[in-house]
């Protein structure tokens, strides 16, 4: 099922491009915000994986160290074409020897200890370095570096990425088969549920954009305090409120629906409301910090940070066409990665 073509809020497509033609081209470092203890029941693992993915490296610690893999925890799930770097907690409950671990295309770049097990979200950000591959990049460039500055001083609709809506957005179908009904095991229905509450933010989102108010505060909203969950109501917008929103200090928020919600098919708004999904809300703007490039006539290498639950495809489709080559090279034959 195609996706829409959402609003873009600093022009077309420059160019025409790629991303992953090779796993280093695409790289992604957790940063996890908080220091570790030092002492604890959990081993807390650096590792380096390339070509692989986070839920099977997961499973392959548990077995390493004897323990249910369930107990393994990571924070976020890493793109599997690509080079990442992210933190594993596995309890020390055998005493796991880790410098024997051996996976391919798996590194375990350091190892320390806490009192807790790793969460899910519990990361701040992560910082990426992207190459984008084209033919006469360079003849761009001018184009490239007004537009890159826009993103750098002015940040990108803050947009869930095609991946979050399943190869082909087939996702779709799978929410509308959970709308209908249907009984899902607990894995399908968390994503029939997050992708519905992410295609109605993105058409919220893309509504904002074509009236050209994805970046402003106005009374009514909810405004969202940049890299925190705190959000608070806009009753009245003053200078000091605006001058926050220029500095991206805070950003308008939109409705990710749930139970109670008005916006949205009938069919979906109900089965979120007997699912009694609690509604929720997510900036309408991403910064993008630490931006930095380098334009060469074949290869565009972009260096920047996003915040937890952010996606980098929102930063790329403000600049090119961007064709996945993952998703060719992992259907040829002889493409066979762990995961």
């Amino acid at each position: 099922m195609p996706l829409p073509d959402w609003a873009r809020a600093h022009g077309g497509p420059l160019f025409a491009a790629e991303i992953r033609s090779q796993p280093e081209d695409f790289q992604v470092t957790e940063e996890l915000g908080y220091a570790l203890s030092g002492d604890g029941e959990h081993d807390f693992l650096w590792i380096e994986k390339t070509g692989a993915n986070t839920e099977w490296v997961g499973r392959q610690l548990a077995r390493h160290a004897a323990v249910p893999a369930k107990d393994v925890g990571y924070s976020g799930l890493k793109d599997r074409h690509a080079v990442t770097r992210q933190w594993f907690s596995i309890p020390r409950w055998h005493a796991p020897h880790w410098q024997a671990l051996d996976l391919e295309g798996v590194r375990v770049l350091e190892v320390q200890r806490h009192q807790k097990k790793l969460r899910r979200g519990a990361h701040k950000a992560n910082a990426f370095r992207i190459v984008l591959r084209g033919t006469n990049l360079s003849g761009h460039a001018a184009a490239l570096d007004q537009r890159l500055q826009l993103i750098r001083e002015q940040g990108v609709p803050n947009y869930f990425g095609e991946q979050r809506f399943g190869r082909a957005g087939n996702n779709l179908e799978l929410a509308d088969v959970f709308a209908a009904g249907k009984r899902l095991p607990r894995h399908k229905r968390s994503i029939a549920i997050s992708t519905m509450r992410s295609l109605i933010f993105n058409e919220q989102l893309d509504e904002r954009v074509r009236a050209g108010t994805w970046n402003q505060v106005s009374a009514g909203d909810k405004a969202n305090l940049d890299g925190t969950n705190s959000v608070f109501a806009v009753e009245a917008v003053d200078d000091d409120l605006l001058r926050r929103c220029e500095a991206l200090d805070i950003h308008p928020a939109g409705e990710l629906i749930g139970d109670g919600s008005t916006h949205g098919p009938d069919a979906w708004l109900a089965a979120l409301a007997k699912a009694r999904v609690e509604p929720g809300t997510r900036s309408l703007r991403l910064r993008v910090g630490d931006l930095e490039w380098d334009i060469t006539d074949d290869a565009v290498e972009l260096s920047f940070r996003l915040g937890r639950g952010a996606f980098a495809t929102a930063v790329l489709r403000e600049l090119a066409t961007v064709e996945d080559a993952s998703r060719r090279i992992a259907h040829s034959p002889a493409a066979q990665p762990p995961g």
